[in-house]
């Protein structure tokens, strides 16, 4: 149960209530419309870290994924899966993302890529090998985007943990 009560609808601005429907009120929305500048800020840069850069959409969903499990977030874990398998993560990838170091079913640049997100979660920046490897894969805007996204989800699963989001019932699951 969420450690604060979810946003009420019966005061949400037009805007809200619009972001809100794009993003099928989902409960993560719902708790961030409490802070409807914030929510719509939000909303603005996961747009575009999930549709507007270069950055292949696997690598970016598989380094997401990796970045809720890091930060033990399952609500983020369950949606990126999601995402994920929308856009060419297979079924054997999104199992494996625990441990992916064994295993096989991962490219050099997905390999790379996850790498990557460890060590941008785990340290306060990723080695030298790690950002030459990962350097060495992609171009200097995917680059980015790769660590903006990893960034932005480190904080959204903190926020979901913090708030202790309420995972969205089967039936309401964003695509």
């Amino acid at each position: 149960m969420a450690r604060i009560a979810y946003s009420d609808p019966a005061k949400h601005s037009d805007r809200t209530r619009e972001l809100l429907g794009k993003n099928r009120n989902a409960n993560i929305f719902r708790m961030m419309a409490h802070s409807p500048s914030y929510l719509e800020q939000y909303c603005r840069l996961g747009g575009a870290i999930r549709h507007k850069g270069e950055l292949d959409p696997v690598v970016r969903e598989l380094a997401i994924t990796r970045t809720g499990i890091l930060c033990e977030a399952p609500y983020e874990i369950t949606a990126h899966k999601r995402i994920g398998k929308n856009v060419g993560v297979t079924d054997e990838q999104n199992a494996a993302l625990e441990n992916w170091q064994s295993a096989t079913c991962f490219n050099e640049v997905q390999r790379a890529a996850l790498a990557f997100a460890d060590e941008t979660v785990r340290l306060p920046r990723a080695t030298d090998a790690t950002f030459k490897a990962i350097a060495a894969k992609l171009t200097p805007g995917a680059l980015v985007e790769l660590q903006l996204a990893v960034g932005f989800y480190v904080m959204t699963s903190k926020f979901l943990e913090t708030f202790k989001i309420d995972m969205q019932p089967a039936s309401e699951v964003i695509p």
